[in-house]
């Protein structure tokens, strides 16, 4: 009873449908004053589905300056080991590095990779195209959502959350599996880290060592999120305006960050660009940042609401929403595609 009545309460941990399943009345009625199942693609035009799902990563880099992301490139299943060897050689990345697919999120098939033999794994049993991408040393990833009507020169910055990736600290004594069953986190990622990490799974982890059981800063994959409204200011707020004007039609979604602190992302220095989401993004500030399930609900519905209102501008401009078998037909195939790199991302163990 007692395990019933936490799962029912701690809503943070219930699965997305359930969670938004008591407001999406809400999305319905955008949807019938839009006339537009698809009502949102309008919102970021030069993005995929308007960033939705399943738009590729290469589509967001390319929008933004090259000084922006780290350095990247884009891999084949068919490509030969030589050649990605090659292309790291020439562009001077150097072991670790990250890989993740071109089409996905949260955090599915993307690894940290150590040495050759990872990556000659890694590509092996990798069936879709993925990106390289040079490891980024700054020691904090930060999201920040951004909201800008396209007749306004300036947006708000609603969520900005310090996330920290699941990881323990060893004490000298216990295993990596001993600390990690002491977590909060246990429960729901027991079985999928004790088979990623099955090497180190009995080892005893040295004291005050940082043992990062996760690179993917999701909630769903068991980071930390840390509240900074209270850095939200005209400062941070001007940097992303810059970014967002020089990416251009950028208009409603979320900056995933490297920086080395906070100061040094106001004042536009230190920092990187892991990626960016668009209409798709959830203004995950409301999780583990202290709001009652009903707050969430409230800063839900303001995000929705500026995304019909984005969405209707933009199509007065031009910008017309999908049409419904057109969105059908890209919803399922990604989805589908979901399914079936969560099948593979489960055989890949590096």
């Amino acid at each position: 009873m007692k395990q019933l009545i936490k799962r029912i309460t701690h809503w943070e941990a219930w699965p997305f449908k359930l969670l938004y399943t008591p407001i999406s009345i809400f999305w319905v009625w955008y949807i019938i004053k839009s006339r537009a199942v698809w009502f949102f693609t309008p919102s970021n035009p030069k993005l995929t589905f308007g960033g939705m799902e399943g738009e590729p990563k290469k589509e967001m880099y390319d929008l933004l300056p090259v000084e922006l992301y780290p350095t990247t490139f884009n891999v084949l299943p068919k490509d030969d080991l030589e050649s990605i060897k090659k292309r790291l050689a020439d562009l001077q990345i150097d072991y670790p590095f990250i890989v993740k697919p071109e089409v996905g999120g949260q955090g599915i098939l993307l690894r940290k990779i150590e040495h050759e033999a990872a990556l000659q794994e890694y590509h092996s049993k990798m069936p879709y195209e993925y990106i390289v991408q040079r490891w980024v040393k700054y020691p904090m990833e930060v999201s920040v959502f951004y909201i800008r009507h396209p007749k306004d020169a300036k947006g708000i910055v609603t969520g900005f959350l310090h996330k920290v990736p699941m990881q323990v600290i060893g004490d000298g004594v216990k295993t990596l599996e001993q600390l990690f069953m002491e977590s909060p986190k246990a429960e729901k990622h027991g079985e999928s880290m004790a088979m990623k990490h099955k090497g180190n799974w009995h080892k005893v982890i040295a004291k005050d060592e940082v043992y990062k059981l996760s690179y993917a800063a999701n909630h769903n994959r068991g980071a930390q999120f840390i509240d900074l409204k209270n850095e939200i200011d005209e400062k941070l707020v001007g940097v992303f305006d810059k970014i967002s004007h020089h990416v251009n039609d950028f208009f409603y979604g979320r900056y995933d960050v490297m920086c080395s602190n906070v100061s040094d992302l106001k004042e536009g220095k230190n920092f990187t660009i892991l990626e960016y989401n668009g209409c798709g993004a959830e203004p995950n500030h409301f999780y583990d940042t202290g709001y009652t399930l009903i707050g969430a609900y409230k800063e839900i519905l303001k995000h929705w609401k500026a995304l019909y209102e984005i969405s209707k501008y933009n199509a007065r401009q031009g910008v017309k929403p999908w049409g419904l078998q057109k969105g059908r037909r890209f919803l399922t195939e990604t989805r589908q595609l979901y399914t079936a790199m969560k099948a593979v991302d489960k055989t890949i163990h590096v």
